[in-house]
C-alpha cells in the first residue's frame, strides 16, 4: 500500500491547523458563544442545550469496564446534543463507573448525564438470561420494560466506537415509517458467505439476518405493539413474548439475544428499519476484502470491534482506533493528539486487508473535525467583517 493515500486529505487539514490549537470541545464553545443572540437579532432554531437529550444504553459485565468507558468517551467527543447514558452493570462495577466518570473534565461532564442500573430480568429465570451468549447481553431485551419513561434510545455493545456525532444516527428515528420500531444493520453483506444463511437452525430476518450490536429502538412503539409469533395465533406484547420465545428456541440459537431478535423480526419484518453497514462496521466488512459499499463511499460511522479485536493483534486497524481514542487526553487538540497518531499507527497495518483501506476509517473523523474548524473560520471572518 502506497502511504500517499494516507496523506491525501492532509493539505486542507494542515491549512486549518495553522490556527492556534484548541480542543474540539473548545471549538464548539467558541461557535456557541459567537452565535449567541445579539440585541435586535431573532433566532428561530433551538440551541442544542434546549433540545431533549439523546438516550444511549449499554450493558457491562465482567471485564467490560474499560471498553464501555472508551465507547462513552467517543460518544462525548464527537456528539453535539446533550446525551443521557443508561448504564446497566453488575453491582461490583457501579463504583468504578462513578469514579472514572467523575475524573473526566467538567467541560465534558456537562455534556451528559448518566444513570447506573442493576442487571434485572422481569420474566423467566434470571440466571438463564444472564448466561445467554455473553454475560448479561440479554439485558438489552428488557430495555423497553425497564426504561418506561424513555421514548427512544440507541443501544450499543461495549465494543463500539463512534467516529461521528450520535446526532447523525439519531436522525434515522425520523425516517421510521408508521410500523417500524427498531433499526439494525445486516449481519453480512454477501448472503453466500453469511453466517445465518449457512448455519442458522432458526428463523432469521431477511437473507442474511441482522446484527444487534448497534440498535435504534422506539421504546414507546415496542411497548404498544402486539407481535406476531410462532407460539400462539394472536399477538403478544414484547414482555409476554420474550421468555416463551427463548424456551422454544433455546436449543437452536448460537448468538443468544441477537438470534431472538432475528426470530422476532422474521415474524414481524414490517417493524424493522435496516440501516447500512457503515453504521455497524465490523472486521467481517474488510478482513476478507472490502464488502461494505456504504463505508467505501461515506466512511465508517460506527465501529464495532467484535471478536475481541481491540485486545489482540488479529485486526490492528481496529485496535489502533481503540487505543488512540483511549489514550487521547480530553482537553488536547484532536488533530495533534488523535488524528495524526491514528495516521501513524495505520501505516503499520497495511499488511492486513483492513489496513489497506485507511480512508474508510478516517473519512468520518476527518469530516467531523474539519467541519468544526471550518465553522470556526467562518464565525471568525464574520465577526471581523461586522461594522
Amino acid at each position: 500500500m502506497d502511504p500517499i493515500s494516507l496523506r491525501r486529505v492532509l493539505p486542507s487539514l494542515l491549512m486549518l491547523h495553522r490556527r492556534p490549537a484548541k480542543s474540539l470541545h473548545q471549538l464548539y464553545e467558541d461557535k456557541f458563544k459567537a452565535n449567541q443572540k445579539k440585541p435586535g437579532e431573532h433566532k428561530h432554531s433551538k440551541e442544542p442545550s434546549s433540545l431533549p437529550c439523546m438516550h444511549l444504553a449499554v450493558v457491562a459485565c465482567g471485564d467490560r469496564l474499560e471498553e464501555t468507558l472508551i465507547m462513552l468517551k467517543s460518544a462525548v467527543l464527537f456528539s453535539n446534543r446533550r446525551l443521557c447514558f443508561h448504564i446497566f452493570a453488575e453491582d461490583s462495577l457501579k463504583p468504578e463507573f462513578e469514579k472514572k466518570l467523575k475524573e473526566w473534565p467538567s467541560s465534558y461532564t456537562k455534556k451528559f448525564e448518566y444513570n447506573i442500573y442493576p442487571i434485572t430480568f422481569s420474566v423467566g429465570n434470571a440466571q438463564e438470561w444472564k448466561k445467554l451468549f455473553k454475560p448479561c447481553a440479554a439485558q438489552r431485551l428488557f430495555l423497553p420494560v425497564i426504561l418506561k419513561d424513555v421514548d427512544s434510545l440507541l443501544y450499543v455493545d461495549t465494543d463500539v466506537l463512534f467516529l461521528r456525532p450520535i446526532d447523525d444516527i439519531w436522525h434515522i428515528l425520523k425516517e421510521f415509517n408508521s410500523t417500524q420500531l427498531a433499526a439494525m444493520a445486516p449481519e453480512h453483506e454477501i448472503p453466500k458467505i453469511g453466517w445465518y444463511s449457512r448455519f442458522a437452525r432458526h428463523p432469521y430476518y431477511g437473507t442474511t439476518g441482522v446484527n444487534s450490536g448497534v440498535m435504534l429502538m422506539n421504546l414507546t412503539r415496542i411497548r404498544n405493539t402486539q407481535f406476531k409469533n410462532s407460539m400462539i395465533p394472536s399477538g403478544l406484547t414484547w414482555e409476554e413474548m420474550l421468555y416463551p420465545l427463548y424456551q422454544k428456541y433455546k436449543n437452536y440459537i448460537t448468538w443468544g439475544d441477537q438470534d431472538l431478535l432475528n426470530i422476532i423480526f422474521y415474524f414481524n419484518p414490517e417493524c424493522l428499519y435496516v440501516f447500512p453497514c457503515q453504521w455497524n462496521y465490523r472486521p467481517d466488512h474488510c478482513m476478507y476484502g472490502s464488502n461494505c459499499k456504504g463505508a467505501e463511499e461515506e466512511g465508517v460511522s460506527i465501529l464495532h470491534g467484535n471478536r475481541g479485536v481491540y485486545h489482540d493483534d488479529k485486526q490492528p486497524t481496529f485496535k489502533a482506533l481503540y487505543e488512540v481514542i483511549r489514550d487521547f487526553p480530553f482537553e488536547d487538540n484532536l488533530f495533534q493528539s488523535l488524528y495524526y497518531p491514528l495516521q501513524s499507527k495505520f501505516l503499520d497495518t497495511v499488511h492486513t486487508l483492513c489496513g489497506r483501506i485507511p480512508q474508510v476509517f478516517l473519512k468520518q473523523i476527518e469530516k467531523t473535525m474539519k467541519k468544526v474548524y471550518e465553522n470556526r473560520v467562518i464565525v471568525y471572518l464574520g465577526a471581523n467583517h461586522r461594522y
